[in-house]
């Protein structure tokens, strides 16, 4: 049973990649970081004595502190918050105890970009559809949540992405794209260590849509069709982006928790 202000990790790896999940903040210090550089899908570091740019940071938001074992660090930090009227939490066990759970994904801290302003910045083709909406979905909902996303003209993905210091990813001859049979997705997810039941269930439907092979999953023709859809009905790429993150929470879900559900007519009838 969790204590007040706590947080089990089983209860924390049902939010994350959910749009309910708070605001995660690893205050770990440099030594035990430098031994374990891992992050908790989504988690940031930050200080544990910068307290005024944290709560500036935290805008009023939910949030989850984490230290290495869950003890005197995160306990005093959240203490704090939480006197100052935040709503806040740490993490039982800390890192420790995420590490533990065989089913809890770490993310190498060296497989995230360098931030820019508090944020990785971003650039792809304009225009998106599938890969370019599942990946940004995957970046803010498991890698870094203010995530930033530029989409330009094809011919100029590169050019914007040395001016403007941001990473390209889904097109051709970057880190960041398709191998062999697979799709930018499927890189992210092996880069960033997210190869979970959920994710690879996703994943496969992503790269069947993605790559025109829609036999190897059924979802897949839907999954083309909506974007398609989503990409004739905004113009704008951020308005898109906005409502493809929609349809890529929905489809987590449903690969997470919700795929042996059928439906039928009549209702109530049996096998």
């Amino acid at each position: 049973m969790a204590a007040p202000n706590e947080i089990t990790v089983p209860q924390l790896l049902r939010l994350i990649g959910t749009p309910d999940c708070p605001v995660l903040v690893d205050i770990s210090i440099d030594a035990d970081f430098a031994d374990d550089p891992f992050l908790i899908p989504g988690a940031f570091r930050h200080p544990h004595t910068d307290y005024d740019r944290l709560v500036a940071r935290l805008a009023g938001r939910r949030c989850i502190v984490i230290c290495q074992q869950g003890l005197k660090l995160s306990q005093g930090l959240v203490a704090r918050l939480r006197n100052d009227g935040h709503l806040a939490e740490y993490l039982q066990g800390g890192n420790h105890g995420w590490r533990g759970n065989p089913d809890a994904p770490r993310i190498p801290a060296t497989a995230i970009p360098a931030s820019a302003q508090g944020a990785t910045l971003w650039v792809t083709r304009h225009r998106p559809k599938i890969d370019r909406i599942a990946c940004p979905w995957l970046i803010r909902r498991f890698v870094d949540p203010s995530a930033r996303f530029l989409f330009v003209s094809p011919d100029q993905v590169q050019g914007v992405a040395e001016r403007y210091g941001a990473t390209p990813f889904d097109v051709e001859n970057v880190f960041w794209s398709h191998r062999d049979d697979k799709c930018t997705f499927d890189t992210m997810l092996d880069e960033f260590g997210l190869r979970t039941e959920a994710l690879d269930r996703l994943s496969v439907v992503v790269r069947a849509a993605d790559t025109d092979r829609h036999q190897i999953a059924p979802q897949a023709a839907g999954l083309l069709a909506i974007s398609v859809g989503l990409s004739r009905q905004y113009r704008d790429d951020h308005d898109q982006l906005a409502a493809g993150i929609v349809l890529y929470d929905a489809l987590y879900r449903w690969a997470r928790d919700g795929q042996s559900e059928g439906h039928d007519w009549p209702a109530d009838r049996r096998p």
